[in-house]
């Protein structure tokens, strides 16, 4: 684990509270063989504890979902970390997922994103254009003025854009790891088409 990875950083886990929260949660997804990518505590009538979590490799499922909500609700009743009453929610990503850590910059390079930093970097805070990879601690952008480089300490905020390309590549990932299943796609049309006879 690197040195950017360890600690929760504010894109996991932006409050207080939600990085004490994702300490202890961090750990038993972990060990589950996923990862988190971002939790965030929502106030309102009812809190809801959101969580995002993947597979290191990518290509979360629902029932995934549903075992580390079990999981994950059984450690918080343990650490009783809130005091009032929360939903908890456990989801995948998606497809124009956010990129919350310094690897997810490295992994999606070549895809479109939108940055937004803290301060104001050359008169603006958000830059959207193509993901150019990492160098050190600063996260490359392809903008319209050229290639630049913020550190990944002044983002507040960062997601793909969602593009033909990243639905072609999300739907080939997920094919290749045996997740779609075209066969499951080839029978639906074969009942359709006999239908239609």
């Amino acid at each position: 684990m690197s040195e950017t990875d360890s600690p929760v950083g504010d894109l996991v886990a932006h409050t207080a509270i939600d990085r004490r929260l994702a300490g202890i949660v961090q750990p038993v997804i972990e060990g589950m063989g996923f990862e988190l990518v971002r939790l965030r505590l929502m106030s309102g009538k009812t809190r809801i504890l959101q969580i995002m979590a993947d597979r290191p490799e990518g290509g979360i499922e629902v029932d995934d979902c549903g075992e580390i909500s079990t999981v994950v609700s059984a450690a918080l009743d343990v650490e009783d970390p809130l005091e009032d009453a929360y939903l908890l929610e456990v989801s995948s990503p998606g497809i124009d997922r956010p990129l919350t850590r310094l690897k997810d910059f490295e992994m999606w390079s070549g895809y479109e994103a939108k940055l937004e930093t803290t301060e104001l970097i050359d008169g603006r805070r958000r830059f959207k254009g193509m993901l150019a990879g990492v160098e050190g601690n600063e996260v490359l952008i392809e903008i319209e003025e050229g290639t630049i480089g913020l550190q990944f300490d002044w983002l507040s905020d960062a997601k793909l854009v969602l593009t033909d390309d990243l639905i072609a590549e999300t739907l080939r990932a997920r094919k290749s790891a045996g997740v779609i299943n075209e066969a499951d796609f080839d029978e639906i049309e074969t009942d359709t088409a006999s239908e239609e006879e």
